[in-house]
């Protein structure tokens, strides 16, 4: 799964700058929620510092260790707004314009109130940003 995502960065890359554009990518581990009605954030997924225009299509992929808890919402948000994903892996254009220099992260939440067990654990978060 990883070649794969490294070959979509690599001709992400290519194409978008034949055109003008450019895509930079970030990824990162974490968090852990034990207990249901609390909502927990990735680390940072920070944009390239050389990155620049507005974003366009942002591709995101999420790997959980164990099973997805019943009710489980995953979103993804930038400062200004946030998308909820419905799948671990997909594409969005909701954060079309805005700016690509914008960093990212996901936000996980299991609604309901006690312990969840197991806890649940997201082992990668990786976003590719498509800017112009």
């Amino acid at each position: 799964m990883r070649a794969f995502w490294l070959t979509t960065l690599l001709m992400a890359s290519s194409l978008a700058n034949a055109a003008g554009e450019g895509a930079w990518q970030a990824s990162a581990m974490g968090p852990v929620i034990s207990q249901r009605g609390m909502a927990a954030s990735s680390p940072v997924l920070a944009a390239d510092p050389s990155a620049w225009g507005v974003m366009t299509v942002v591709s995101w992929r999420y790997e959980l260790i164990g099973p997805t808890p019943a009710g489980m919402v995953a979103r993804l948000c930038s400062q200004t707004r946030c998308v909820q994903v419905d799948d671990e892996a997909g594409t969005t254009r909701a954060f079309t314009n805005v700016a690509a220099t914008e960093p990212l992260h996901f936000i996980f939440e299991v609604p309901g109130g006690g312990r969840l067990f197991p806890a649940l654990q997201v082992r990668s978060s990786q976003v590719i940003v498509n800017y112009r």
